[in-house]
């Protein structure tokens, strides 16, 4: 680990299947323990997914609710049709 570009041999990656010393036992819970890293990089990876889609899909209805009152109120045909009706009926 003096010179430069040398791993110190706790980083180094070894593959379980070629390594002499170890058991077959050893190596059943290497392959464990590796798969359950596995499956929790995974689920975070999905649960960080989940929270942006729920947050979009929340931002989307919030849109949608806030624009379907806006444009209630801007709604003036009724009015309109009223008026039009008295300005006939005071005409006959």
């Amino acid at each position: 680990p003096g010179e430069p570009g040398e791993t110190a041999p706790f980083a180094r990656r070894i593959d379980p299947a070629r390594e002499p010393g170890l058991s077959p036992e050893q190596r059943r819970l290497m392959a464990q323990v590796e798969f359950a890293q596995r499956q929790r990089a995974l689920q975070r990876r999905l649960r960080s997914r989940s929270v942006l889609l729920a947050l979009g899909i929340g931002a989307v209805t919030v849109g949608i609710y806030g624009y379907t009152f806006y444009s209630v109120s801007q709604e003036r045909f009724l009015d309109e049709l009223e008026q039009e009706a008295e300005a006939a009926r005071a005409r006959a």
